[in-house]
């Protein structure tokens, strides 16, 4: 749901977020030309920061906010920015786990609007709604003078305006099929375009690959003379326990092992990415950061990604889950399986047009009993009728509802109170959903 919509009552703040969305129709142009350009007019406020620079298909949030929670726990100041958000773009920017205050996102926004301004006179070319929004970002974490500054890639890689940094590791999660259009459509490809965040001399913590992807990853950092570190080789992790409200395991790195870890992050997936931020953290300690166990264990209990797996109520069970892709369609269902196995399942579904749909029905489809699909906050989602046919294949009765709020209230009125209701499909759905959810039916 757009800023304006919700109806923002702070004046500054409102006409800045105005220009902002309207950035967006420049779209997703991949190039370093103008965010470099933004940033030089700028003085460069990306310079000086310690960065831990992370990109992947799915899995990318996650292992940003257990790398920046185990920061903030050893005591760090640590940056967080990450997208897309799920209501507010203030989620995007944090400060050990603080969002930015909104006058603050206004004045920045207006800096980097005369910035843009001189840019788009200079070159010819507007940056666009990202790049804006990314320039912002490292002026606010270099005035907050943060210790490290957890960055993750917002598509692709070598081409994301994020790519304007040395870090001092790259980390690379999960890669599958997304963004086929820009980024490639074979694995090899667009793992060629994730390793492009990966710099000359500096180490590379790579997360469990398909060979494929790892075949790449491997060659792009020999060719940089880039230290790799696998968790597939390094990492050794067993599962203890898993329930709807944590996971614990054991884990074993090298000489390290730590017993009895709880994440509060559900699925199998999660245990991956968990291992991942600690092997990353660990890179980061033998580049002199001080991050005790206690601290590694704080950071990651504490831990929350909304919209990932997130359990929202008991009765119905209600999960709202923001996958938007194969790989991350594949991993919810198998966690519904693995967590709620024999329930009765409704789903609320929503898609964008330029996703794999079909990909995406065919793994979700076959877990509901029950489904009503509704239409993303997005001019980019998929036609309502295509989805619902898609659906019945799998699905016995599917139902069509293009507002949100009366969606959410029908899959509930579907659910008895031992179903399990499943919002899923798209962030653009999952972020408003979860809102309301949270303020009318908990």
């Amino acid at each position: 749901m757009s800023t304006r919509s919700r109806g923002v009552l702070n004046l500054e703040y409102s006409e800045a977020l105005a220009w902002l969305e309207s950035l967006g129709r420049f779209g997703s142009r991949p190039g370093l030309q103008r965010i470099q350009a933004l940033l030089e007019v700028l003085g460069h406020p990306e310079q000086g920061l310690e960065v831990v620079h992370v990109a992947g298909t799915n899995g990318k949030g996650s292992v940003c906010a257990y790398i920046s929670s185990i920061l903030a726990a050893a005591g760090y100041r640590t940056g967080l920015y990450t997208s897309p958000h799920l209501v507010s773009y203030t989620e995007r920017l944090q400060v050990n786990g603080q969002e930015v205050p909104e006058p603050v996102l206004a004045r920045l926004l207006t800096q980097v609007r005369q910035a843009a301004e001189r840019v788009t006179t200079d070159t010819g070319e507007h940056p666009t709604e990202f790049e804006v929004l990314t320039a912002a970002a490292f002026l606010y974490f270099n005035v907050q003078k943060v210790d490290y500054l957890v960055l993750e890639v917002g598509l692709g890689g070598r081409l994301d305006a994020t790519n304007v940094v040395f870090p001092q590791v790259a980390v690379i999660s999960n890669i599958s099929h997304d963004h086929v259009g820009v980024l490639g459509t074979s694995i090899a490809a667009i793992a060629r375009e994730k390793a492009g965040i990966i710099k000359p001399g500096r180490p590379v913590v790579m997360a469990p690959q398909e060979e494929e992807a790892a075949q790449v990853i491997v060659a792009v950092a020999k060719e940089w003379g880039s230290p790799l570190l696998s968790v597939r080789e390094r990492v050794a992790l067993h599962l203890v326990e898993e329930s709807l409200q944590k996971q614990r395991f054991h884990l074993q790195l090298g000489e390290a092992s730590y017993q009895d870890v709880v994440i509060h992050l559900l699925g199998r997936h999660q245990l991956d990415n968990a291992a991942t931020a600690i092997l990353a953290i660990d890179v980061l300690c033998s580049l002199g950061a001080e991050v005790k166990p206690d601290a590694l264990y704080q950071g990651l209990a504490a831990t929350r990604w909304p919209a990932r797996f997130e359990v929202m109520s008991s009765r119905p069970v209600v999960i709202v889950d923001g996958a938007h892709n194969l790989a991350g369609a594949q991993a919810l269902a198998r966690a519904v399986r693995d967590y709620l196995p024999g329930r009765r399942v409704v789903l609320l579904i929503g898609v964008l047009a330029d996703k794999d749909v079909s990909s995406i029905l065919r793994e979700l489809g076959p877990l509901g009993q029950a489904a009503v699909v509704t239409r993303p906050d997005s001019p980019r989602a998929a036609d309502l009728e295509s989805v619902a046919d898609g659906l019945s294949v799998y699905v016995p009765h599917v139902v069509v509802e293009p507002d949100v709020r009366r969606a959410v209230d029908r899959a509930l009125a579907l659910a008895c109170r031992d179903d399990v209701v499943l919002v899923c499909g798209s962030l653009y759905l999952v972020g408003w959903a979860r809102k309301y959810i949270g303020r009318t039916h908990i």
